[in-house]
């Protein structure tokens, strides 16, 4: 008989898969295609020419030698690498019942999946001061699985957030253009010089993880509190904590903006498929917009 933490933990998996598989076939997976192009097109092979081809494709060698118009076949270079670093300290795994773990999860498995499904390759890296877990890029639904896993039952031995040690790990790692997704609530301030300089050799996408829980009314009673990464006590005055929520954000949005780096925001109240449709979508327009086409 199975053990039932066993029979639960390939139940969270199946459900997680479940819940992914759709909107993955029927949407993600070609918004994924069109954002993230290989990153080039080789020859395949020549064929006849038909009515309607682009006489700019005409091979002229294999023409003049058969006497009967043919043109060049070309395929895309379609294979990439999507690296996953995705942030497992102690705000983003036990903080708001653990619905920022469960928005990361999810997200990070719609990526998979969408790339699997592309025959990309993918990574996942977790991290808090320290990298926690690698899993090297590999493609399949067996591998998909490996990483969804990971995600929903790895533990972390630390609880602060550094990103130092994970972005440079990342930079030796990665050798060749990469998709890279950051995945964190930015809740520290080591990152923008190491994202500036991968963003100048991969293709990288912050994602925001934001709290959107109802915000306290102001007011300038102090409460005690505990901080879950360090856990360290104080007394905070909300009127104050609430602006320093409402900045950070902002900060973070000219900080992505100014390095050139995609930023993706979203709060553990939404829905998670169409926040990420909607940044394929605005990555489409901008990079439609900078080119003309």
């Amino acid at each position: 008989m199975i053990p039932d933490s066993l029979s639960d933990t390939d139940a969270q998996l199946s459900l997680l898969e479940l819940k992914c598989r759709r909107p993955v076939e029927h949407l993600l997976a070609g918004e994924y295609h069109s954002v993230f192009r290989g990153q080039g097109i080789e020859f395949e092979d020549v064929r006849r020419y038909q009515p309607g081809d682009d006489v700019r494709s005409m091979d002229w060698k294999v023409t003049a030698r058969t006497g009967e118009p043919h043109i060049k076949r070309y395929i895309e270079q379609r294979e990439q690498f999507l690296y996953l670093l995705v942030d497992v300290s102690a705000s983003m795994i036990q903080s708001t019942g653990g619905r920022k773990r469960a928005l990361s999860t999810e997200l990070c498995a719609l990526l998979t999946m969408a790339a699997v499904r592309n025959n990309d390759r993918v990574s996942l890296i977790l991290f808090t001061d320290r990298v926690e877990m690698v899993i090297p890029p590999g493609k399949g639904r067996s591998h998909a699985l490996r990483i969804m896993d990971t995600l929903l039952h790895f533990a972390p031995a630390g609880r602060e957030t550094a990103f130092e040690a994970v972005l440079s790990r990342f930079g030796h790692m990665a050798r060749k253009h990469s998709v890279v997704f950051v995945i964190s609530d930015f809740l520290a301030s080591d990152y923008l010089d190491e994202l500036r300089a991968l963003a100048g050799r991969h293709d990288l996408n912050a994602v925001n993880i934001l709290d959107t829980q109802t915000r306290l009314a102001a007011s300038s009673e102090l409460v005690h509190m505990e901080d879950t990464e360090t856990g360290a006590q104080r007394y905070v005055d909300l009127k104050c904590k609430n602006r320093e929520s409402d900045e950070h954000p902002i900060a973070l949005q000219e900080q992505m903006l100014q390095s050139g780096i995609g930023l993706m925001e979203i709060g553990v109240d939404e829905d998670c498929v169409m926040a990420l449709a909607s940044y394929f979508q605005s990555r489409h327009r901008r990079v439609a917009d900078e080119t003309g086409g």
